[in-house]
């Protein structure tokens, strides 16, 4: 009789939804922060208030005036969507999501609500986010739209002013109005998500930011949330549509405790969402990687940010960076897509994502920091491992089984151990390799 226990490893939960299923495999997007403000090396809306008390980095404080009026000047004659689409969809990103409007109000798009915008304000004029959209498509990367609920240029916000801002900016500092105005500016946001979720075709993802200013009473994110369902019925929604969202939004971090539902870390390649000319602190591919390898093992999705610059193009550091995430994900693209967190108690020392395939289960074991001789995993059933290999290549590698002395002593017929890989040099000098050990879901040879 067996007394010890079966790891079964099962396939992850189905999403709520049937919209959600490509979300919940998703792995891997790009996230881009592009406005007027890059054209200046100013950090998005940011650099007005002089950053956010408390928040790392610091920023140097610009007049309102003058960052508001730098969007009159603002010419990004470098942009080539299929450049930027191209570079997304070579880096093994699945889906993109691109700010149609920041907190600073400025649209990116080419809206009749507001003559503050890339096509009516800017010598630019051309709907750069349109183009965008269609490239990604045309590359079979999901469109996600990132939009701010408040609008600091918009009178009937109404508009910051150097009067009413705060350096830096104080969570619940913003301006109330009576219930008449609050009333005219939602039915103003309300009037552009019709224009995006009308006129640009499918998309796939809405990421709403601003929540922190004004209330869920004032917001009435139940409304905003049925909106879209009624525009888009399969366009999935981020949680800061507070209560309404699809899936949890974890910013510049990894998370210690997994979200129990579908979850997104949006992380930055170096400090600054935007691009940020004074900004040098870029992480490295490994780091990245690594940080990539952690979220995907975890269940999550990587949304990794990219700032262009003022003359619309990928700083070159965010290029290379993408490039060299490419050829890794080209290996490694089975370990991307549903990957669930291995149960108690499979356990090691690097992060650990299983799959289930038919008639194995596949335990993929992400290398983040550089493997010495050996990688050691505890908790699985050693008598059905069936091989252990580095996955994207056709290399085999060595290893051992052994039984732990309580599951031997017990008598158990499947027991649980320790699996000794051996790593060799060249797999242990490559940048985060991914080990596949096969796992036979059934005890009976």
């Amino acid at each position: 009789m067996n007394k010890g226990v079966l790891i079964s490893i099962t396939s992850p939960a189905a999403p709520p939804h049937a919209s959600l299923d490509w979300f919940s495999r998703a792995g891997f997007g790009v996230f881009i922060h592009f406005g007027h403000a890059a054209s200046r090396g100013w950090e998005l809306s940011w650099q007005m208030t002089g950053g956010v008390q408390g928040q790392h980095p610091a920023r140097s404080g610009v007049p309102v005036e003058e960052y508001f009026g730098n969007a009159y000047a603002f010419d990004p004659a470098g942009f080539d969507a299929a450049q930027w689409a191209d570079a997304i969809a070579k880096s093994g990103a699945t889906y993109a999501v691109f700010t149609s409007k920041h907190h600073d109000g400025f649209s990116m798009f080419d809206t009749a609500h507001s003559d503050y915008s890339i096509t009516r304000a800017s010598p630019f004029g051309r709907d750069l986010m349109r183009e965008l959209l269609d490239a990604l498509r045309e590359r079979g990367i999901r469109t996600g739209v990132y939009f701010s609920l408040p609008d600091w240029h918009h009178p009937l916000y109404p508009a910051m002013t150097e009067e009413t801002i705060t350096r830096p900016y104080e969570l619940g500092s913003y301006v109330r109005t009576d219930a008449a105005q609050w009333g005219q500016y939602r039915a103003f946001v309300l009037a552009q998500l019709t224009e995006i979720l009308t006129e640009y075709g499918q998309i796939d993802l809405l990421w709403f930011d601003g929540e922190f200013e004004h209330t869920a009473a004032e917001w009435d994110y139940a409304g905003i949330r049925e909106h879209v369902r009624a525009l888009q019925p399969d366009c999935v929604v981020n949680d800061r549509c507070v209560g309404f969202g699809d899936f949890t939004t974890v910013e510049q971090r990894v998370p210690t405790e997994i979200p129990t539902r579908l979850w997104e870390a949006s992380i930055t390649m170096n400090d600054s969402w935007g691009w940020s000319a004074d900004d040098h602190h870029w992480k490295s591919t490994a780091t990245l990687l690594g940080i990539l390898a952690e979220v995907v093992a975890a269940g999550g999705n990587l949304l990794l940010n990219v700032g262009p610059t003022g003359e619309g193009l990928f700083p070159r550091e965010a290029t290379e960076r993408l490039e060299q995430i490419g050829e890794w994900t080209s290996r490694n693209r089975e370990a991307m897509s549903g990957v669930t967190r291995a149960p108690a108690p499979i356990h090691a020392p690097l992060p650990i994502g299983v799959k289930a395939s038919a008639g194995i289960d596949r335990v993929f074991v992400y290398c983040t920091l550089r493997p010495h001789d050996t990688v050691m995993i505890s908790g699985l059933p050693v008598s059905r491992i069936v091989g252990v290999s580095v996955l994207g290549t056709d290399l085999s590698l060595a290893h051992t089984g052994a039984a732990w002395l309580s599951e031997v002593h017990a008598g158990v017929s499947d027991p649980l151990g320790d699996l000794e890989i051996i790593i060799p040099q060249q797999v242990a000098d490559s940048l985060v390799p991914v080990l596949e050990v096969t796992v036979r879901t059934s005890s009976e040879v």
